[in-house]
């Protein structure tokens, strides 16, 4: 089978089930941002494998991939309500937790960056962050479940707090921002 179809070269994408789309329709914006979400949680599992955080990014990374193709398909496909999410929203939460009890206080926004672990996990939740806003677009023309929206957005504060914690680990102190230091 040959990779390119030459079926999408007048600005269509097919969706599963066969309909066809324009490029630019808000369902192919939310399917591609979850696409580029889970490229960004590969960059980050990369770095990972040494790491505690990469059990819970491999199952995240399952997922993402799921809830991508609910959001491809047509609302009376079997597809269309698969994304099996269970409890990731309530062991994310769990997981921040115990993060949090293991950081320091955070008292100024925190700069991305920091260990390289962290700052790919800073790039997943931008890309966690541009998915849920695309999701949210998409919400307005496409019934969609809630629970979407609560995973992505959790999703997003996981990462923030699993960078946090990379930096930690890693013993490199946390790029924080602080407007009195504002020299070039």
């Amino acid at each position: 089978m040959k990779i390119y179809t030459k079926t999408g070269d007048e600005g269509q994408t097919g969706l599963i089930g066969g309909a066809r789309i324009d490029k630019d329709d808000p369902a192919v914006e939310a399917f591609g941002a979850l696409d580029e979400l889970n490229s960004a949680i590969g960059l980050v599992r990369a770095r990972s494998s040494e790491s505690p955080l990469d059990f819970l990014l491999e199952r995240i990374q399952r997922l993402v991939f799921e809830v991508g193709a609910e959001v491809a398909s047509p609302p009376d496909h079997a597809r269309s309500q698969e994304a099996v999410l269970g409890t990731i929203v309530a062991d994310l939460e769990k997981s921040m937790d115990i993060q949090e009890s293991m950081l320091p206080e955070l008292k100024n926004f925190v700069l991305p960056g920091g260990s390289e672990l962290g700052a790919r996990l800073h790039w997943a939740r931008c890309m966690a962050r541009r998915a849920e806003r695309r999701i949210v677009s998409l919400g307005k023309s496409k019934e969609l479940r809630p629970e979407l929206l609560v995973f992505l957005n959790r999703l997003s504060d996981w990462m923030f707090l699993a960078a946090r914690t990379a930096n930690h680990e890693s013993g490199l102190p946390e790029p924080v921002w602080n407007k009195d230091t504002q020299e070039i």
